[in-house]
């Protein structure tokens, strides 16, 4: 891998401390309380609008569908600002991070003019459908099916793991408009734009042990999908698949997602003047900042449309295994009692990190599908 090496600007460290500031106002006013892997278990509508009021999501996307036509560099920092800050972004954050930059790249004007300002607004959230029961981690063995017919398609099937389905407004859907090939999995794949609120659709909830509901089942029984929600070309949604899955596994997120966890961990060690712990969490903050680094260099990759599959799988393997170090090694530094409804913020955050991280090296990619992508790439070099 060849990746940049970025430096900040001046404006954008000023961006910084605007997005910085924006966040501590509400952490004070109580609109939102710091939690970890809040991408995707914080999703609060009201908090997305606020966030959409804004002009804070969209940022790269152009002025004509309500972006703000920044660098992919000013969005990163905004989004490890909302990170670090545990803020409740789960709601906005797949039509923000993939489906924008999806449509832009695929997508008609009409998909745009409609879909693109109402995202911006925060006022409208997809969810992705991808998995399906029955398939573990092979992708290609979608059986969901579209069957043609006058006007549109009919959708039948069912997806899993779908994150926050029981709050998006539509689903960006990998199904089969063609006879399934064992022996070419990727063929007759196409990517359609699903109403979740469409006549046949079921979503029931696939609830943690802590009865906290993220993930949810989609069932699709004869859902009718009009011809211009198609995205892109029929057929190429393998295709248009992977590079959506670029936006997906390289950001921020995927070495984040407990970070609040380690800040109040490392302020909890300086408290107490436990140098021997403030020496082990050292260790941490050096392995966060190297994968940040890499991570921001794919990020400028995207930025100039560079191929950044190997690198964002090689970041998504690697930081989500970081994620789930976190929280094993701050239970051995600090004397903790993890509590989801404890008022003691180290204990609460200790908790979400140990019952969120299992599932950090499943979603976006397992690790040894990732593992795989890695080796291919590095033998095909």
């Amino acid at each position: 891998m060849n990746l940049p090496t970025v430096q900040f600007t001046a404006e954008q460290e000023q961006f910084r401390q605007e997005v910085r500031a924006f966040l501590q106002q509400h952490i004070e006013a109580g609109t939102f309380q710091t939690k970890c892997d809040s991408w995707l278990s914080g999703s609060e509508p009201s908090f997305s609008k606020i966030v959409g009021d804004e002009n804070l999501i969209g940022l790269t996307w152009p002025k004509e569908y309500g972006g703000q036509a920044r660098s992919s560099i000013d969005r990163y920092i905004l989004t490890e600002e909302f990170l670090a800050a545990g803020a409740p972004v789960a709601a906005h954050w797949i039509a923000d991070r993939q489906t924008g930059p999806l449509l832009l790249r695929f997508g008609t004007e009409e998909q745009k003019q409609y879909f693109l300002p109402k995202i911006v607004a925060g006022e409208c959230y997809f969810a992705i459908g991808l998995s399906e029961p029955n398939s573990g981690s092979d992708l290609a063995s979608v059986r969901t099916r579209a069957e043609k017919v006058d006007g549109g398609w009919l959708v039948n099937g069912a997806k899993t793991w779908t994150s926050n389905a029981h709050d998006a407004h539509y689903m960006i859907t990998l199904v089969r408009t063609g006879a399934y090939n064992p022996e070419k999995k990727h063929e007759n794949l196409s990517q359609l734009i699903i109403d979740l609120h469409a006549p046949g659709v079921t979503i029931t909830p696939i609830s943690y042990l802590t009865g906290e509901h993220h993930f949810n089942d989609v069932f699709f029984d004869n859902v009718f999908v009009p011809d211009d929600r198609v995205v892109g070309t029929l057929g190429n949604g393998w295709k248009q698949g992977l590079a959506e899955l670029a936006f997906e596994r390289s950001g921020p997120e995927r070495i984040l997602s407990t970070f609040p966890l380690l800040n109040e961990a490392i302020e909890e060690l300086k408290r107490q003047g436990d140098e021997r712990g403030l020496a082990e969490a050292v260790k941490l903050v050096a392995e966060v900042w190297s994968l940040r680094n890499l991570s921001i260099g794919v990020a400028k990759v995207l930025e100039e449309e560079g191929e950044v599959s190997i690198p964002a799988a090689l970041v998504k393997s690697v930081g989500t295994k970081f994620e789930q170090k976190v929280p094993e090694i701050v239970r051995l530094l600090l004397d903790v009692y993890p509590r989801l409804d404890a008022e003691d913020k180290i204990n609460r955050l200790l908790a979400q990190s140990i019952l969120h991280s299992p599932g950090f090296t499943i979603r976006g990619g397992t690790s040894e599908i990732l593992y795989g992508i890695i080796a291919k790439g590095v033998i095909a070099q």
